[in-house]
């Protein structure tokens, strides 16, 4: 292949600008999320986001998600053969893929979570609905954690809960836009308890004192995946911390939001001011010292798969490419405590 190299293996200095061409016109969360995490994290989390970007596009615009699906499965195949298909897409996520050692199980979850959503799949309880989330948040929290160096367990455990909170999060936050766009993600018998259903709100989407208490239900499970995320901050590289812990508590607050405004959110959509997400951010300086306390419990039930997948994957042999000595030295050291760590989440298990 030609062309400049990127800092990743096998991948040209112009794919990854294609990859992030890819990503300027609709990604504003991953743009933003790229301002919070060290610049070496840049390259390989735009790869990723640009397949993730592609693949979702394929499906989602497909008249046959499962057809389009399959179809992806065999990117996925090529990419982890080495022989990715000819896109540039496909190509830097081979790359990525190959040189922080992501399990194919990740990828390949996140895309039946994509197919899931094509197919307008309506979620009977909150283990269904966790299954979904699992698949299209969870995955991602566990990917970005293997770019930061990081397949320790419970880092995973902890990501995945983080993004489990995200999602749900989001779905509060979404209900009256779901709902016009003919989607209901909340759970099904929490609605039959209230009286409602996803036919009735879909039909006219409008909010009540039912309503609210529904998403209430689902803001308190978001929040103990919150509860449950906050410790493996600590299990990150010291220049990860800030970030993801502005993260957790940015979308933390939007539930908080989504409470502030009575918990309607069909008639307005929950928006932390400019304001508050500048005390959030300086507030995650604190992450920096963030303890471990409750790090090692077990994972949740909805993404236990994805820990496993990656406890069974081969580790790369080395840190990623380009890391100067104090980088190497400071992961020979995390290395050892790691060790530690699975030793222990392992007996707990």
């Amino acid at each position: 292949m030609g062309g400049r190299m990127s800092g990743l293996i096998g991948i040209s200095a112009e794919d990854l600008a294609a990859c992030n061409k890819l990503l300027a016109g609709g990604s504003k969360s991953f743009r933003a999320a790229s301002f919070l995490l060290p610049r070496r994290i840049a390259a390989p989390a735009a790869a990723l986001y640009a397949f993730c970007r592609v693949a979702d596009d394929a499906i989602d615009m497909s008249d046959n998600p499962a057809s389009s699906l399959n179809q992806l499965q065999q990117r996925l195949d090529g990419a982890y053969a080495g022989r990715p298909w000819d896109h540039v897409a496909d190509r830097a996520f081979a790359a990525v893929v190959a040189q922080y050692g992501v399990p194919r199980a990740l990828p390949a979850a996140l895309l039946e979570g994509f197919a899931w959503d094509a197919e307008g799949r309506f979620y009977e309880d909150i283990g269904a609905l966790e299954s979904y989330a699992a698949r299209v948040a969870a995955t991602v929290g566990a990917m970005m954690t293997l770019l930061m160096g990081v397949r320790s367990p419970e880092a995973i455990a902890r990501a995945c809960d983080l993004g489990l909170a995200m999602q749900l999060t989001n779905i509060a936050r979404d209900v009256g836009e779901d709902a016009k766009a003919g989607r209901v993600y909340l759970p099904q018998s929490w609605l039959a308890e209230e009286g409602l259903s996803a036919e009735a709100l879909i039909a006219n989407p409008a909010f009540s004192p039912a309503l609210g208490r529904v998403v209430a239900r689902l803001l308190g499970a978001a929040e103990a995946h919150y509860r449950r995320a906050w410790p493996g901050i600590a299990l990150l590289p010291w220049d990860c911390r800030p970030g993801i812990g502005a993260a957790r508590l940015v979308y933390a607050e939007i539930g908080r939001e989504v409470e502030r405004q009575g918990l309607d959110s069909v008639s307005r959509r929950a928006v932390v001011s400019g304001r508050r997400k500048a005390w959030l951010l300086a507030r995650a300086a604190g992450a920096l010292a963030a303890q471990q306390d409750g790090a090692d419990e077990a994972p949740s039930a909805a993404t236990r798969f994805l820990v496993e997948a990656v406890r069974a994957a081969p580790a790369p042999e080395g840190p990623p490419i380009g890391a100067g000595y104090g980088e190497r030295l400071v992961w020979a050291l995390e290395l050892m405590d790691r060790a530690d760590r699975e030793t222990r989440f392992a007996a707990r298990a």
